[in-house]
Parts: C-alpha cells; sequence; structure tokens
C-alpha cells in the first residue's frame, strides 16, 4: 500500500518558487533607481542597492545597469527573462525626500518585507511630498543660508547684509520656478545674471560690496562642488561613462553660471576686464566663521527640508568637517584640506546613520560638500578666465586638486569605517548601546 499524500511517513514535497511578478518587480525597482540617482547616489552603490532588492524579493539573478541618465534593469524570472530600459530623474531630491528613498531602499532590501506594489506605492508618496517648511520656509532658509556662508566667508557687515538680500531673492525665484522642469536648466544662469547686475550696479553707485562675498552665498545651492566630487568618485571606481557625464555636466553647469555672471555685469556697462573678483581685507573674529557653520547648517535644514531630528546630527558633521579642514589648512595646505575634512565627514556620517539610528549618510554630509564650496572656487576661476587668464588657469588648477582631494578623503573615509567595523565587534557593539541611548533620527 503506497503511502498516502497526508501521511506523516509521506516525503515532503519540494519547495516551490515565490510567485514573482516581474512587471511590478521592475516598475518599482526604475522608479527606486530614479529615486537613488535623484539623491546624488553613485551608481555603482545604486546597482547594488537594487539588485539586493531583486533578491530579496524573489528573482535569483538580476542585471542592472544605471547611468546619471539611463537605467537598464534584466530579471531572471523563472517563466522569461524581462528587460526594461529607462530615463534617468529629471530633477534632484529635497533632505526629507532623500532620508526616506534611503529607508525605503533599505527596507525593500530585507526579504519578505515589503511587496513591489507597496513600495511603488510609498515612494510614489514620498516624490509627491510638499516641503515641510512651505514655500515661506524655503525663502527663508535660502536667505538663511546665504547669511551664513557670507559670515563663514569672513564677510564685513556690508556684503554680509547683500549676500543675505541676494539670497532672499534667490529663494523667491526658485520657488517660482518649483515644478517647472523645462525652466529647471536656465535658472542658474538667469539666477547668476541677475545677482551679477544687481551688486556690480550697486558697486558702480559707490557701496562698498565685495564682489566674492557677495557673489558667491547666494549661488551655493547651484554650485555643482558634490556633483564633481562624485564624478571623481565614479571616475575612481572604474566608472568611466558615470563619471565623465558628471564631470561634464559639472563643468557646463559652471562654464553657464560663469556666463550668467558676465552677462549680469555687461548689462550694468561693466566690461570684462572691470570683473576681476579681488577681495577685500577684513579681519574678521575667531569665532566668526564658527556661528555662520550653525547659521548654515540651520538655513540648508529649512530650505531642503532636512528630516525631523537631523538638524544636531547635521550641525556635528559640519562642525567635525569644518574644524577639520581649517587645522588641516593651517598645518598643511589649503588646497588638499578637503581631503581630510571629507576623512573625518564620511565615516562620521555612516557611524551616525548605521549606529546611533540617526539620518541617511547623504543627508549629514551632503552639507559639509557645501560647505567646503569646491564649486566656488571652480566658478570664480572659470570667471576670471574672461579678464586674467593666467589667474584663471591657476584657480581652475587649484580647484581641480581641492575636487581631488575630497574625492579621495570619500574614499578613504568609507573604506576606514568598513575597516573599522569589519575589525572591532567590541566597536559596533558598543556604538551600538551608545546610539540606542540617543534614540532614532528620524
Amino acid at each position: 500500500m503506497s503511502a498516502d499524500a497526508t501521511s506523516p511517513n509521506a516525503p515532503a514535497a519540494p519547495p516551490s518558487e515565490p510567485s514573482i511578478n516581474a512587471p511590478e518587480l521592475l516598475e518599482f525597482m526604475v522608479r527606486l533607481a530614479q529615486a537613488y540617482l535623484a539623491c546624488g547616489e553613485q551608481t555603482a552603490q545604486v546597482e547594488l542597492s537594487l539588485r539586493r532588492v531583486a533578491s530579496a524579493m524573489g528573482v535569483r539573478r538580476s542585471r542592472v545597469v544605471a547611468f546619471p541618465t539611463a537605467i537598464f534593469i534584466s530579471l531572471h524570472a523563472p517563466d522569461r527573462e524581462h528587460v526594461t530600459i529607462a530615463e534617468g530623474p529629471i530633477q534632484m531630491l529635497r533632505l526629507d525626500q532623500i532620508g526616506q528613498v534611503y529607508s525605503l531602499g533599505t527596507e525593500a532590501q530585507r526579504a519578505g518585507a515589503l511587496t513591489p506594489t507597496e513600495g511603488f506605492r510609498r515612494l510614489n508618496e514620498v516624490l509627491r511630498q510638499t516641503p515641510r517648511f512651505g514655500a515661506v520656509g524655503s525663502v527663508a532658509g535660502h536667505t538663511v543660508l546665504a547669511a551664513g556662508l557670507a559670515i563663514v566667508l569672513g564677510s564685513s557687515i556690508e556684503n554680509l547684509i547683500a549676500a543675505s538680500g541676494l539670497g532672499l531673492i534667490i529663494g523667491l525665484l526658485k520657488v517660482a520656478n518649483r515644478n517647472r522642469p523645462i525652466l529647471a536648466a536656465p535658472l542658474p544662469v538667469v539666477a547668476a545674471a541677475i545677482v551679477s547686475a544687481i551688486v556690480y550696479f550697486a558697486m558702480g553707485r559707490g557701496y562698498d560690496i565685495d564682489p566674492l562675498h557677495a557673489l558667491i552665498p547666494p549661488l551655493i545651492t547651484f554650485l555643482p562642488g558634490a556633483m564633481l566630487t562624485f564624478g571623481m568618485i565614479e571616475l575612481a571606481y572604474g566608472d568611466m561613462v558615470s563619471g565623465s557625464s558628471r564631470l561634464l555636466t559639472g563643468a557646463v553647469q559652471l562654464v553657464l553660471l560663469a556666463f550668467g555672471l558676465a552677462a549680469g555685469a555687461i548689462l550694468v556697462g561693466v566690461t570684462a576686464e572691470q570683473m576681476l573678483l579681488d577681495t577685500q581685507e577684513w579681519i574678521a573674529p575667531a569665532w566668526l566663521p564658527w556661528l555662520g557653520v550653525a547659521v548654515f547648517i540651520v538655513g540648508v535644514c529649512i530650505h531642503f527640508s532636512a528630516p525631523a531630528r537631523a538638524l544636531p546630527w547635521m550641525l556635528l558633521v559640519a562642525l567635525l568637517t569644518f574644524a577639520t579642514q581649517r587645522l588641516a589648512a593651517t598645518t598643511i595646505s589649503p588646497v588638499t584640506s578637503g581631503f581630510f575634512g571629507m576623512l573625518v565627514a564620511t565615516p562620521v556620517g555612516y557611524l551616525i546613520q548605521q549606529r546611533f539610528r540617526g539620518p541617511p549618510s547623504m543627508v549629514t554630509f551632503l552639507p559639509s560638500f557645501w560647505l567646503l564650496v569646491p564649486g566656488s572656487l571652480s566658478l570664480m576661476s572659470v570667471t576670471r578666465l574672461l579678464s586674467d587668464r593666467p589667474a584663471g588657469f591657476d584657480g581652475l588648477a587649484d580647484a581641480t586638486f581641492a575636487i581631488v582631494s575630497i574625492a579621495l578623503g570619500t574614499l578613504v573615509g568609507a573604506s576606514l569605517y568598513k575597516w573599522l567595523t569589519d575589525q572591532f565587534g567590541w566597536w559596533q557593539l558598543r556604538v551600538g548601546r551608545v546610539g540606542r541611548l540617543f534614540g532614532r533620527g528620524q
């Protein structure tokens, strides 16, 4: 007598393959990849995260190729192979959206934690969210961050007032241009032209304004310092297409900003030879730049809608980065000081995210990229090429070394954190216990 299927002695049936809805999974992965790229993430990390998502959702074989402007995904489901191609993101995300995208991506990489349909719905909710502080907060935040950067630069009272007023104008311009992708490309040029025309018009009327301290702070959110740095990182990892495209895009954005500065000056009758940006001598108190860092981070938090309870972590990373950079600038070299700044910022950002349950590292150390302002050095160099080519080329060389040092500091900092977490289990345990005392950062 043969054993019945329900008999205790019956052989166990082989486990069935999990049911996979490949089209829904592909759609979710595409949207998640676009969101990661809109956060400014490296393409290699995007590919790794998406492969982990596919594996967690039951697809054993997947291929992902990500570029800043295109995504290719292939899933090997039990029935057949599913392939899709999609374009890259149209615009960048705010800090609160970045935090939620990374949280959602981390959850999607845990087996059984999320379905493609649920992930797609939650991702759409994140992308449709309005800024935490509204339009008024966005404008006020841009004014505050411009004032903070002017303080960091050691601006006089006149330059501080000018930078704050221009930051207010650019903040209003950005809010008026919100949700209009067609006008996103010319916006930096228009903003630079407006700022330049106002500054040089005021200087022509006898106002004591330093162009460097008045032009850079209101334009800081347009400067592609992070894009240039991540481009260098991707080239170092061997991602030639992604790295080259980001470097080229950042360089073009600098040229467009320089063109806008020149156009604004010409509109008020200033020639290229008169655009020499010689800084004025004004000795600021030693404590003033530290106050400027705090003001700048508060402005970034408001303007870019940082996640709830992320401000203390952002301040911590920015102050540590700024302190390390200033120490390296005085003891070693200002050009390579960015290496040491990011050598501290990168592992601290990962530590806050993974051990202290704080916001994603991208949220905490992106403001540090802006604080190091490698883009401003490049912008001044490109602008100087219009009037003083030897000085402009020298400045470009310094800016290139600064960007390379920041990229190298990011790479070494990430490797340092990985080595510490791999080698010292007691370090992970103790830090994790301290992190639980502080509670969650989001």
